[in-house]
């Protein structure tokens, strides 16, 4: 990679047209292909500004799903690819986007410094020769796409019968991703969908070559070692590898939260480090003999990188974890829902994220999905929930359906953020005996839900003035907790070069380290476990909750012993110690 970061998928609409903003740069970034309308309508939306050919593709069409997607892609790809050339056939001038590119570099890169000192030389021969070197080491950012494996509803006809295994929407964003034109990763998040693991092995992409390099990689994105161990093994038994861990915080993320057993992230990060080799050797043996049974031979060991994200906010934070954890690349997130440049934030919602204090984030149970969720106030979607319930109208109208997981009341599944499905539930609850107090918080509960196929769409709308006359404006956004730190919009250099040192954006603003923020998180979270289950507090819960308690005071005994040890960081030691020891006696002081 030509950078150390890159930017992960941000909600459905939030970085769905990233790469043709940054790729050219060299910064890579994912696309989230869950929603294929919203794909279908950013093809014609950049098809039409670029003045490409643009065909509908209808959901009368026959595996309509599959071919938006691939279309989508192809168009990514072809657009980023003339942004690609005529950046590089650019004159070194001020201000030109071929002169921006190697000023985005971080100092220590080869590159930038080349760049730095081809300036140094004055004879226009020498500047050119060196110039024409400069412009065929430049390389594309990455076009990565992400699916959330457990996303993944069985799809039916008019008549209610299953259009098949291989159709539902999972497998077919797979096959949407795999029959495009991109050489580019597939990021698995959400934990394990072996229908869809199975799949992957069955598309040549994913598998080498002669020359044993692979058009298409699969990434894992995990938030412990085991985990990530099982999902790695299973598919290097298939003959698929692993390019990359993308270790995530589980509670110091955006979008989905998906809190580990109490696993916080330093001591994930050193189980890493040091299982890495054997990992790497583990995983090849099976993958080389699950090759041979296709009739391949790989005689090298493919490259593996481990990456980290979620909660990141400092240079130092940054450098910490790329030299201390021998980490090959960090993922930058929220942080660019405040680059216009770099995401789709409509104009009053990032105004109101600008404005924003720690307490506007928060973990909610929003999700229809049951899955924790990042949440933020004052979003118009929460507004327009609380308005239809106080009509007595609690719910969406559901016209998506990407989320319908449930079959309590139905035979086919429906979302618990539908109409349908609250105005059911609701019914239900009035006819058990509960008390008035009972009755609130359960019907409190059911209407917590959102529509997250509409809200993580309306900004991307909103900002390109696409919007339909009728349609649902309201909009959500899932920015992690970090965010509430950065305090403005920035420019695309004004955040690489934070990222990288030469600039501090965050420069006396007072900001815990992004370990301390994740443990009060899982703390914070441990303490919400424990009310909710106050009522019907099993052994098996208590269990559970014993055990979490133990990894969290097993992670801050591993921080006492790592925090002398960073003497890099802007924080004093002091001011991280004292803030660990404070987080230490709070849960200390959390009973079972």
């Amino acid at each position: 990679m030509i950078h150390k970061f890159h930017i992960p998928v941000l909600g459905l609409g939030y970085s769905v047209d990233t790469p043709l903003k940054v790729a050219r740069y060299g910064i890579s970034s994912v696309v989230s292909v869950v929603d294929d309308e919203l794909i279908e309508r950013m093809r014609e939306y950049h098809a039409k500004k670029n003045n490409e050919p643009y065909e509908a593709i209808t959901k009368a069409e026959p595996g309509f799903r599959e071919k938006r997607i691939t279309s989508y892609l192809n168009l990514l790809e072809k657009l980023v690819n003339q942004q690609f050339e005529q950046l590089k056939n650019e004159p070194f001038e001020p201000g030109s986007d071929i002169c921006r590119y190697f000023e985005l570099l971080p100092e220590a890169s080869p590159l930038k410094q080349g760049y730095d000192l081809m300036q140094e030389y004055t004879d226009e021969e020498t500047r050119r020769v060196f110039q024409n070197r400069l412009r065929n080491e430049l390389k594309k950012g990455e076009i990565d796409v992400n699916i959330m494996s457990k996303v993944d509803k069985t799809n039916y006809t008019a008549n209610h019968e299953s259009t098949g295994e291989e159709n539902t929407d999972a497998l077919t964003a797979l096959r949407g991703f795999a029959h495009s034109s991109l050489r580019s990763s597939v990021i698995l998040s959400a934990g394990m969908n072996p229908r869809l693991y199975s799949y992957i092995e069955s598309f040549a992409d994913f598998l080498p070559d002669e020359s044993g390099s692979t058009r298409k990689k699969v990434i894992l994105k995990v938030s412990d070692f085991r985990s990530g161990l099982i999902q790695a093994k299973f598919l290097a038994k298939k003959g698929l590898w692993i390019s990359e861990f993308r270790i995530e915080s589980g509670l110091n993320c955006g979008g989905h939260a998906f809190a580990s057993d109490g696993y916080l992230l330093g001591p994930v990060l050193e189980e890493f480090k040091n299982k890495r080799e054997a990992l790497h050797l583990e995983l090849f043996e099976m993958y080389k003999a699950a090759l041979l049974t296709k009739g391949i031979t790989i005689t090298h060991i493919p490259q593996q990188r481990i990456s980290v994200q979620g909660g990141i906010g400092t240079a130092d934070e940054n450098n910490f974890l790329l030299t201390y954890y021998q980490l090959d690349v960090t993922g930058w997130g929220s942080p660019f829902l405040l680059v216009p440049e770099a995401t789709n934030v409509d104009e009053d919602t990032l105004k109101i994220l600008e404005n924003a204090g720690e307490d506007a984030f928060y973990v909610s149970n929003s999700s229809p999905l049951g899955i924790l969720f990042n949440n933020f106030k004052g979003t118009t979607s929460e507004k327009q929930r609380l308005e239809r319930i106080s009509k007595g109208r609690p719910g969406s109208p559901c016209t998506k359906k990407y989320l319908v997981t449930n079959t309590e009341f139905t035979t086919e599944p429906i979302c618990t953020a539908s109409r349908e499905y609250q105005n059911l539930k609701i019914k239900q609850l009035k006819t058990l005996d509960l008390s008035p107090e009972q009755y609130e918080e359960q019907v409190e509960a059911v209407t917590e839900k959102i529509c997250l196929c509409e809200g993580l769409c309306s900004s991307s709308y909103l900002k390109y003035g696409i919007s339909k006359p009728k349609e649902n404006k309201a909009v959500t956004i899932c920015p992690g907790p970090n965010l509430a730190y950065f305090s403005r919009s920035y420019s695309l250099d004004e955040m690489v070069k934070h990222i990288y040192g030469s600039i501090d954006l965050l420069q006396n603003v007072k900001r815990p380290h992004v370990f301390i923020n994740e443990l009060n998180l899982y703390i914070d979270h441990f303490q919400k476990e424990i009310s909710a289950q106050v009522k019907n507090f099993t052994d098996k819960k208590q269990k559970y909750l014993l055990k979490f308690k133990t990894e969290l005071e097993t992670g801050i005994d591993y921080y006492k012993q790592l925090f002398p040890q960073i003497t890099s960081q802007a924080q004093s030691l002091a001011t991280i110690l004292e803030d660990l020891y404070s987080a230490e006696k709070k849960l200390s002081g959390i009973s079972l």
